[in-house]
């Protein structure tokens, strides 16, 4: 299984073995994005782009926000509307590409993507960006989770990314606020990532004793925290 080649359709599908569940579904918010919004960092009309099951979504619009989730697989897309039906949350969820982001044009005034940017190839992110210029209104805040280099080999990432390729893809049309190193919470703890290693991408995870963990005993992964404001033109 080449990670970089995952059809996340047939994952949300349950088709593909990922272990217990997926790394990212911790049927809660990401802590990292708790933390953004406690420090008042989400405001006005606010896209979650790449929302799978959408519990960041959820939990954005608990906190009285107007929130629109948008994920290119059907069936995250269908998910997520369920979790949000079962609190009693009103949320737009769409199937996009976000890529193209048609029909969104001027729309939003913050942008979470929590772990989207690393999935795409080095074309689609400039097409990505490009497109989050033009669903988002000038003056809009970006907030954007994506690995770092400091992910371990064995550790099953789609890409890494640099810090300079942030600066050159984000920094065309963005002004960038923040660019920090940070810790992402998984929803597998160690024993389970090393045994979804093995078994998954049938990889050695030796190189995985080094990953940290939380109270929880869940493996947290080395990202990048960047905050940026779209220019005005």
């Amino acid at each position: 299984m080449d990670v970089q080649d995952v059809d996340f359709e047939e994952l949300y599908q349950g088709a593909t073995p990922m272990g217990r569940k997926m790394p990212w579904d911790l049927g809660a918010p990401q802590p990292a994005v708790v933390a953004l919004a406690d420090a008042g960092e989400f405001d006005g009309d606010v896209l979650d782009i790449g929302c799978g099951l959408g519990d960041n979504s959820a939990f954005l619009a608990s906190r009285g926000l107007h929130v629109t989730g948008l994920d290119g697989a059907p069936s995250a897309v269908a998910q997520a509307r369920a979790r949000a039906a079962e609190k009693g949350l009103d949320i737009e969820f769409a199937v996009a590409d976000a890529t193209k982001l048609e029909g969104y044009e001027g729309r939003f005034d913050t942008v979470l993507d929590s772990a989207l940017y690393h999935c795409l190839n080095e074309d689609q992110r400039h097409q990505y960006l490009a497109a989050l210029t033009r669903a988002t209104r000038p003056g809009a805040t970006l907030h954007l989770f994506c690995f770092s280099p400091e992910v371990p080999e064995a550790f099953p990432a789609p890409y890494l990314i640099s810090e300079a390729n942030l600066r050159e893809t984000v920094g065309k049309d963005w002004t960038i606020e923040v660019l920090e190193p940070r810790r992402y919470t998984t929803s597998m703890t160690a024993e389970e990532l090393r045994q979804s290693v093995r078994v998954v991408l049938d990889a050695d995870p030796a190189g995985l004793t080094s990953m940290e963990t939380d109270a929880d005993g869940r493996v947290l992964v080395p990202v990048w925290q960047l905050k940026a404001v779209r220019r005005m033109s």
